[in-house]
């Protein structure tokens, strides 16, 4: 059985979509980190750099103790060597998922997440930083879509078949009209999109996101100060 420490965000949702593709059992240990719960000592232990999600898998496959990691893409990789699935296990097609999950972790996530953080949430409007964002994600839409041009007519998913890059991927592309973007721009991005929307597995993994934090619920400055204001000092144990 996994444990998922879990809040419905982009990062969040990548563990869930392929828990909910796979089938594997699950339960969820909600991280509110709004309300801090990320800071709590017992998440520490399994979670040092203080964000979730994390798991803990209580039946890894060499059968010893239970294994916990933190990082969403780790944990992608994690469960698809686990598993056996949506992961190749040749050479060169693992590497081609890889490097694309790897891109998703080292740009288009961070990037797309300071877009957000400098247009809904900074406390002044900053208009360098928030063009700046916008125009780095766009750029990586359009990586995004030339690529997914190139695998249009084998598989059509990021690497060809549907992957774990696709899910690390999609939850970030989720919000593009809060990130200053328009899919009609990018045909092959738009195709690939409404693929992985349309998916059972993808469906399910927001409705349980939506029962677990409706999308209208508010930040409010509290949780704003938890999310944007820590510093080394705050998290000391």
């Amino acid at each position: 059985m996994i444990e998922l420490f879990y809040w419905p965000t982009p990062n969040g949702h990548k563990i869930m979509i392929f828990l909910e593709e796979t089938g594997l059992p699950y339960e969820i240990r909600p991280v509110n980190i709004g309300a801090g719960d990320q800071f709590k000592e017992d998440f520490l232990k399994i979670a040092p750099n203080n964000r979730m999600p994390a798991i803990i898998d209580h039946a890894p496959a060499d059968g010893g103790a239970p294994i916990s990691i933190f990082e969403s893409g780790a944990i992608l990789e994690y469960l698809a060597e686990k598993t056996g699935k949506f992961l190749p296990a040749a050479v060169r097609e693992k590497y081609a998922v890889l490097q694309w999950l790897y891109w998703q972790m080292g740009g288009l996530g961070p990037m797309a997440g300071q877009n957000h953080h400098f247009a809904v949430y900074a406390p002044e409007k900053m208009p360098y930083a928030i063009q700046r964002y916008v125009k780095e994600t766009n750029r990586l839409y359009g990586v995004l879509d030339r690529q997914l041009a190139k695998t249009r007519d084998r598989g059509g998913f990021i690497a060809g078949d549907y992957s774990i890059a696709d899910m690390a991927s999609y939850p970030w592309v989720v919000p593009w009209k809060a990130q200053g973007q328009n899919l009609d721009d990018f045909p092959d991005l738009r195709r690939w999109f409404d693929a992985i929307r349309a998916r059972p597995a993808v469906q399910r993994s927001y409705d349980i996101g939506e029962k677990i934090r409706p999308s209208t619920a508010p930040m409010d400055d509290a949780a704003k100060k938890i999310l944007f204001g820590q510093t080394a000092e705050n998290t000391k144990r």
